[in-house]
């Protein structure tokens, strides 16, 4: 008999047993690779566009609107290439459940702001010439069926029209793309011309932030001094941040994301630990007459142990095995749902080493104390019991 069967004979003597506790690694498992993506997404790197790019908005209360004056102010300032105002437009499309993000936008500045965004120059030109144009995403119009020169009904909750309306209606002028991978939001883009001569006379000259695009070189720390200076003695005064300082701000709002991370998957894999451990202790004291007689059979003192100590790293194995493989099965459509909310939703292969490393460390763990005591088990004494 090889140590392979004898392996696979241990393991599977209780099927049902096997099994579930494959499947509570398992689950462990994809809940480490998803938080450990998650907070990579949180707390990665700087990419080049969202260094070059700033968000400008009001200082105390990201609620708080800006004056439309202050677009014109920040393009202006030297180091930015171009500039585009933006505000949360809400509502949603024929159901409360078809709300997705819209903003009113400067249709001159905003694929010059944002040149990773694929536009067709005709439809480009459809947008900047209709003022009740909109431009959509690529997926966007797939998922409602949207075609060029569609009309598009969108009932609002947040700015009532100036004639009291709550209806809005646009027209689609064409889609455009945002590259795979991108961590762009895919907008639902509108005129700002259009949305201020339409809105409540209250809500005009209004935006809800801005976005600057900076020159190639510049240092984006002297054009965050020089916007909020201007603006620091103002009604307005305003914060400006890199896109991706300012995302990882908001997440922090939320709380320290890596901490909490760290906790939840200390508290699973601590449960993991007493479970595993409690299942081979209960598998070892049912298998002591089994050992007694390989011993007596002729099979040595650390051949028991190890076959012992090989299950337990076996069971972690398959449940890190499993883990992985579905945690990065789930990347693409998580990445797709989470990318405009937490930057890039990306499983990592030095997760998945830092995964079976602590697999191995677990089936060590609760391997060991078994494996131990199956060296030391007397033959004599082991076979009295069964008798």
């Amino acid at each position: 008999m090889t140590w392979l069967s004898l392996v696979r004979t241990g393991l599977w003597r209780k099927p049902t047993r096997t099994v579930l506790t494959t499947l509570s690694l398992t689950v462990a498992f994809v809940l480490f690779m998803l938080l450990r993506a998650l907070t990579a997404a949180f707390t990665g790197g700087t990419s080049v566009p969202g260094v070059q790019r700033l968000l400008v908005d009001a200082k105390y209360a990201m609620t708080d609107n800006l004056p439309l004056a202050a677009v014109q102010s920040v393009r202006e300032m030297p180091g930015v290439a171009g500039a585009t105002q933006m505000s949360w437009f809400g509502g949603y499309y024929q159901d409360p459940a078809h709300a997705f993000a819209k903003a009113p936008v400067d249709q001159t500045q905003y694929f010059r702001v944002f040149p990773e965004l694929v536009i067709a120059d005709d439809v480009l030109a459809r947008f900047q010439a209709s003022r009740r144009a909109v431009v959509v995403p690529v997926a966007m119009a797939d998922e409602y069926g949207w075609r060029t020169g569609d009309l598009i009904p969108i009932v609002g909750d947040i700015w009532p029209k100036s004639d009291g309306s709550w209806d809005w209606e646009f027209e689609v002028a064409g889609t455009y793309e945002v590259p795979p991978g991108s961590v762009l939001q895919p907008w639902f883009l509108l005129r700002y011309d259009y949305f201020n001569e339409s809105v409540a006379g209250w809500a005009r000259n209004e935006v809800g932030w801005v976005v600057a695009r900076l020159d190639d070189g510049v240092d984006p720390k002297v054009v965050v001094d020089a916007i909020d200076g201007r603006f620091e003695n103002s009604s307005d005064p305003t914060r400006s941040l890199s896109e991706d300082e300012w995302s990882r701000q908001f997440a922090n709002q939320l709380g320290d994301i890596g901490l909490i991370a760290t906790l939840i998957l200390g508290a699973v894999f601590f449960t993991m630990l007493l479970l595993t451990a409690n299942v081979a202790a209960l598998a070892f004291r049912e298998r002591v007459p089994e050992l007694a007689v390989m011993k007596a059979l002729g099979f040595k003192d650390g051949t028991a142990a190890v076959v012992v100590l090989a299950e337990a790293l076996a069971l972690c194995l398959m449940g890190v095995v499993g883990g992985v493989a579905i945690g990065f099965g789930l990347e693409m459509p998580l990445n797709a749902q989470l990318a405009p909310v937490v930057g890039r939703f990306q499983m990592s292969w030095l997760d998945a080493g830092l995964a079976v490393a602590i697999a191995g460390g677990l089936g060590l763990a609760i391997g060991l104390p078994p494996a131990a005591a199956a060296k030391r088990l007397s033959i004599v004494r082991a076979l009295r019991e069964i008798s």
